[in-house]
Formats: C-alpha cells, sequence, structure tokens
C-alpha cells in the first residue's frame, strides 16, 4: 500500500514521502495514528495544500523536543528499589519505572520512549539510559539504583 507521511518516519522517509508499505502497517498504525495517509490523488493535493502548516508543526514539535533533551542531558535519576546484600535487586527496574521517575522531575515522557540498550536493570549501580524525544532527538541520562534502607 502507498502512503504519504504526515511526520518523518524512522527508516521510512521524511514529511511528505510517497512510500510502499505493507498493508497491516498501514492500515493497523501508520493510519490510525496520524502519521500517514493512503496515497490517493485527492490526498496527495491536500497534502500539497497544507505542506506549509505541517512543516511549521513539526518544526515546533521538533523545536520542544531539542529544549527538553538540552535540559534533560546529563542529569541523573535516582530510583530506590528493594535490593539483596549482594547488590542484586528483588526484582527488576523496567523502562515504565524510569518513565515514571523522569515524569517526576517534570518531563513528560513515555515508558516507549526510553532505551535501555542492557535490557532491565538487576543491580544497583549508575546505568547509562537513552531517551528518544523523537525521529532523530535523543537525551543521554544516568540511572542511579539504590538499594532501599
Amino acid at each position: 500500500m502507498q502512503v504519504i507521511l504526515l511526520e518523518k518516519i524512522n527508516h521510512l522517509g521524511d514529511l511528505g514521502a510517497v512510500v510502499k508499505v505493507k498493508d497491516g502497517y498501514a492500515r493497523n498504525f501508520l493510519i490510525p495514528q496520524g502519521h500517514a495517509k493512503r496515497a490517493t490523488k485527492a490526498a496527495i493535493a491536500e497534502f500539497e495544500t497544507r505542506r506549509a502548516e505541517l512543516e511549521k508543526a513539526q518544526a515546533e514539535r521538533i523545536a520542544a523536543a531539542e529544549e527538553v533533551a538540552s535540559k534533560l542531558n546529563g542529569q541523573v535519576i535516582e530510583i530506590v528499589s528493594k535490593a539483596g546484600v549482594d547488590g542484586r535487586l528483588f526484582g527488576s527496574v523496567t523502562n515504565a519505572d524510569i518513565a515514571e521517575a523522569v515524569d517526576k522531575l517534570g518531563f513528560s515522557i513515555k515508558k516507549s520512549q526510553v532505551r535501555t540498550p542492557l535490557g532491565a536493570i538487576k543491580s544497583v549501580g549508575d546505568f547509562p539510559i537513552v531517551i528518544g524525544l523523537m525521529t532523530d532527538i535523543t537525551a543521554e541520562v544516568t540511572v542511579r539504583v539504590v538499594a532501599e534502607a
């Protein structure tokens, strides 16, 4: 199925690109989420009339994400969790826990934006975490897991 992208999508293309994707991906994700529209002649013509408006909106979202990234970069997020004597946690620190801790700092992020390169955190210590705010905009933070006293 051919769709026209209404915003930049990783591994697909930029705003306004007409790309061919699998039918299910378009029907179940791109179109319902508002990331794309079916690439009909009418939709392409409508997009061309709205191009400036969509580019301006995307530029505003990018600027807001860059501002949040500049404030988040280098932050140390402390999470308290129960741990054994050897420093291993009872359970683990997940993306949801990290997103909740970042929300407490005043930044609104979703758990899907948290990228833990080493998987779930299962021990006490400092861990580098990447938060993907937009397609190309990320913030690097350090999650410090401390044992509950």
